[in-house]
This record gives C-alpha cells, structure tokens and sequence, in this order.
C-alpha cells in the first residue's frame, strides 16, 4: 500500500524536524544507519555490547538534521538480501545493505577488552561521496562504556559538522542518566527472542533505572502484544508527555486501553498522538473509540483518516459502518464499495453493502464494529521530514497558526539539545511570531539567551512564559540567572517550584546539586585572625 500521503501529512504537522534554510550541502538533511560494531574482545561474556553500539547512538545522534535508522529498519533489509541478522556482515556486504536503506552515512566499527581498557574503533562511510571518513578511536575502563559510547558520538558528530557549537563536556554532560547494567538489560532485551525473556530484561532495566523511558516503551509494548493490556497500560504510563518516546508510547497505551474495554482512557491516548502526529492510522483509531462511545467526532476521524490515506480499504470500511449507524446509506455505500475496490474477500463489507442495497436499516441488524489499525511506522515519517522540508513548510502556512508555532517550537527544543543555538533561535522567534502566546517557545528562547550570555533577555522571556503558564522550563532559566547572581536562596526557590511541577526534571535536579554546595560554601565560618 502506498504510504506516501501519510508520510507526508505526518512531517507537515512536525513529527520531527528537518533542517534550518540556512543549513547546506554536506549536512542537510541525511540518514544514517549504525552498524552492530564487531567483538574482538578476548574476553567472554561482551557479544551484547555490539548490539549496544546502534541502540544509543541512535540516540545520541539523532537529531533535526541527522536521521538514524532504527533496528527494525536494520533488520528489515537484512531480510531482503537473506543475511541472518546475527551474522557480521563484511564490508562489502555493509554497503549492501546500506544500498538497499537507501542512507547517506553509514557507521561501523569493532571494540575490545583485554580485561582492563575497553577501545573502541569507528568509521563514517559516506555513501554519496563513496569515501571513508578517518577513524575515530574511544577507550577507557568497560564501567564507563555509555560515556565512551556518547563522546563516540559526539567525535561523529563534529566530525560531520565541524561547526557544532555545542562542546565535548557538555555534550557528555547533557546526556541521559543510565546505570550501565539497565543499558546491558535494556539491550539484552532488545535482541531476545522470546516475550518473556524480553519482558524480564526490559523489567530488571527498569528496576535499575526507574526513569528509563525508552525500556520503559519496549517493556509496554511486549505486554501489549502478549495482550497483557493492564501491565503495558502500567508501563507505558510511564513515558513522560515530554520524552522523545511519548508519541509511541501513546499509540500503543491507546491500543492497550482499546483492548480491554477502556475506551475513555484510549481516546485521551489517541487524542495526545492526533495533536503532534495527525496521521492516518492516529485518526482511524481515534475515529473508532470515540465511535465505541458513540460520539459524533468519530465521523469527522474517520474521514481525515480516508482523506490521508485512501488506499486503505479498513479506513473506508469504518466510515461506512459509521455512516450507516448515522442514517447516511448512500455515504455509506459508496465507502464499502471503495473497501471492495481495495480487497475484494472482504465479508464483513460485502455484507453491510449487500445490506444496504436490499433497503434494510441499523436497527434491523447487527452492525459490525470498526477495525483499529495497530500499525505504528513513525520511522517513515522522520525519513521523508529529512528530505522535505521546503514543501513542509508550504502546506504548515496553510494550517492554522497554533500549529504551525508548535512545529517551530518543538523543532526549536530539539536543535537546543543538540546545541545548534542559532538555528533554536529562529525556530523560537518563529514560533512566537505565529502564536505569541506559545510558553514553551519563550522559554525555549530563554534558554537561547542563556547560551548567548543575553541574561536580561534570559529572565524577560522566563518571566513571559511564567505568566502564560507554569510549568518547569522557565523556572529552570531563572534559577540559573539567580545562582549565577550569586543568590542561592532565590535559586533554591525557583529549582523547588520547578521540581514541584516535574519531580524528575534533570537540569532542576543538578542545579539543586551545584546550589546546595554553594549554600555550603557560603554557610562556612569566616577563618579566626
């Protein structure tokens, strides 16, 4: 089935960011696919930590203008060329592979342990340009084996872009917290075969590091597709509204909640999808819920879903079944005929139709019920947002402007993160540009200012997005600014009430740290004469 509309309308409402006009050639817009790295250790007991190498650089490397592969994606061209995907393929057979992926950049490399130092050893292949970029060499202790991993990253990137702004300690600095063994559980559940040994490696993960979103996401999906639907609700519960995951995890705690009856909870779940990615198979099963609860938004659902996607005969079907339940045969009857079209065995519709033609009416029969669609493929959409940025654009300045602003915003926070200041500027100003009103963009820019050394912009757009709503971002900024005046006491009170509106924020968390050891410093007595 093509894809390509869904694709399409994903990346215009911003699923991820392209790149910034005023980025070019070498840089713009490219994919990336890392390679498992090959085990030359001699000791036993480290095959898993090849498999670590594409899981958290993807991570770390992943970002609005660099697009990297999934290991699903991986997987799936390994498939296509027959190769196992436990085997280590040569070199050659890597750029086959990264031929039949279509990507720009390709990253491989090997490490080992000789029982004291970890080293490891990387390349950048660059497929347009048929070239291999020089090798990159990361070692120390196998304790320190995610920041090894993560200055790796780092190397990679200013490597590819020499004019990264953001610096090596901060880059390290910057990253999310993980213990080493919830990385080993985490990976080891990844390439487990079997859903409960998935399940316990994702739950020790967890266990381990209680803020682990992205175990977090895999462990609720495993207990949704074992149709364990209260424990994947559970898990996927707690991906934050804010984690990169929090769309994912949405759609599958929405499948979850659908799945045993609760069918409130699964259109809040829907509902939070539809508002960042209104796609296709978001609308659909949006449409569907609301339908179970017999609310009339459901038509409006369903007929986004056939319009972003009309080669899905399940999309037509549940608009039919929905505009017969409404009294509108004739609608009806023209959608189950497009279902026909698309898959002529399709019994359920041939009989609705059949139904209708023979004058019969809802009350006269059982109705069937709406399909949910449980196919999630967000990958596709940040593939093509890399590519299309310019048409992007275009069509948002034909949504409305709120939209538009939260796409500058979030693309805005997501350059931020990487350190790219200049270009988070003008995703800011854009955005509050469209909708002034838009808090997250003025704290965004906050945090612009506090880079710049602009402190008085800094406290000016923190108080502006203050007064447009609470919340712990410009409590963040300000508590910075205060302990920067050297005024620990009214940093402390911006970083509680910052904590108070998010327990877990990371930056509030080590400011708390840095003022609590200048409170200490300040609480020491004078020396005696």
């Amino acid at each position: 089935m093509s894809r390509f509309r869904v694709w399409f309308l994903a990346f215009v409402i911003g699923v991820c960011a392209g790149l910034a006009n005023a980025q070019t050639g070498a840089t713009a817009g490219q994919m990336m696919a890392v390679m498992p790295f090959e085990n030359r250790s001699i000791v036993p007991g480290l095959a898993w930590v090849g498999e670590s190498f594409p899981e958290l650089l993807k991570d770390r490397l992943t970002s609005p203008n660099m697009y990297v592969l999934s290991r699903e994606e991986r997987v799936r061209a390994y498939d296509r060329l027959g190769v196992p995907a436990e085997l280590r393929p040569s070199r050659a057979t890597m750029y086959r592979i990264a031929e039949q992926l279509d990507v720009d950049l390709v990253l491989m490399g090997s490490y080992s342990y000789d029982g004291k130092l970890m080293t490891i050893r990387a390349q950048v292949l660059d497929m347009r340009r048929e070239h291999l970029l020089p090798e990159i060499t990361e070692s120390g202790p196998l304790n320190q084996l995610i920041d090894l991993q993560t200055g790796l990253a780092w190397d990679v990137l200013h490597a590819l872009r020499p004019q990264l702004t953001v610096t090596r300690t901060a880059f390290l600095a910057g990253a999310p917290a993980v213990r080493l063994d919830a990385f080993e559980n985490y990976v080891r559940g990844i390439i487990a075969t079997g859903s409960q040994d998935q399940i316990h490696r994702f739950r020790e993960a967890v266990q381990l590091s209680h803020n682990y979103t992205a175990a977090w996401l895999h462990l609720g999906t495993t207990y949704y597709r074992s149709k364990q639907y209260d424990q994947a609700i559970a898990a996927l519960g707690h991906v934050p509204a804010n984690a990169p995951e929090a769309r994912e995890a949405n759609f599958y705690l929405g499948l979850a909640a659908a799945g045993k009856g609760d069918y409130d909870r699964a259109e809040t779940a829907f509902s939070f999808v539809a508002a960042r990615l209104p796609l296709s198979e978001v609308y659909n099963n949006l449409g569907v819920v609301q339908a179970r609860r017999e609310k009339k938004a459901a038509g409006d659902a369903f007929q986004k879903a056939v319009e972003s996607e009309p080669n899905d005969p399940d999309y037509h079907f549940n608009l039919g079944v929905w505009e017969y339940r409404n009294g509108d045969t004739t609608g009806a009857a023209h959608q189950l005929k497009e279902a026909l079209a698309l898959r002529t065995a399709d019994t359920e519709a041939k009989g609705l139709l059949d139904a209708i033609n023979a004058g019969r009416h809802p009350g006269d029969q059982k109705i069937p019920l709406e399909r949910l669609d449980r196919n999630y493929d967000e990958s596709s959409f940040r593939q093509l947002a890399i590519k299309i940025e310019a048409a992007a654009e275009q069509r948002l300045a034909k949504t409305p402007a709120r939209t538009h602003a939260q796409f500058h915003n979030d693309r805005g926070h997501e350059f931020l993160a990487q350190g790219f200041s200049s270009e988070a500027e003008k995703d800011f100003r854009e955005a509050i540009a469209l909708d002034p009103n838009n808090a997250a963009a003025h704290a965004g820019l906050a945090r612009v200012f506090v880079a710049s050394e602009d402190w008085t912009g800094a406290r000016s757009e923190a108080e502006t997005a203050l007064r447009l709503r609470h919340f712990a971002e410009p409590y963040v900024v300000l508590a910075s600014l205060e302990l920067r005046d050297n005024k620990p006491e009214d940093a402390t009170a911006d970083i509680d009430r910052a904590l108070h509106l998010e327990p877990a924020n990371p930056q509030a968390l080590a400011l708390k740290h840095n003022v609590a050891a200048k409170l200490a410093e300040k609480a020491q007595p004078l020396p005696k004469p």
